[in-house]
């Protein structure tokens, strides 16, 4: 399949797949760098599917505030956190402390 011919979940995909462990990244800050910066909600729909999607961290993809929008479509209560915390990340009230310093621009990462 030619990149041209990819469709915007797995373009979506490929970018999730690329976050470091530890870090995390925006909905917002995949769909700029994907060149549709007005497609952070597409991003999320994405997300919301990747339960189904091999390799794909969904847990390390927030809102731009750091908050952990997509926590309801993990298993169990609070699955999202506890990943995130497996990695090192902190988060209180549902949201990243220190976000800045986790954050993960791929646009500027993905030169």
């Amino acid at each position: 399949m030619k990149a041209s011919e990819k469709n915007f979940f797995e373009k979506v995909y490929e970018v999730a797949r690329l976050i470091p462990y530890g870090r995390v990244t925006s909905y917002g800050a995949i769909a700029k760098y994907l060149g549709a910066a007005r497609s952070a909600r597409m991003v999320g729909w994405a997300m919301n599917g990747a339960g189904n999607v091999e390799g794909v961290p969904a847990h390390r993809v927030v809102n731009k505030q750091g908050l952990l929008t997509g926590k309801h479509h993990f298993d169990g209560t609070n699955l999202m956190q506890q990943l995130l915390e497996n990695e090192g990340v902190q988060v209180e009230d549902n949201q990243v402390v220190n976000f800045q310093e986790h954050f993960w621009d791929p646009a500027k990462e993905l030169l």
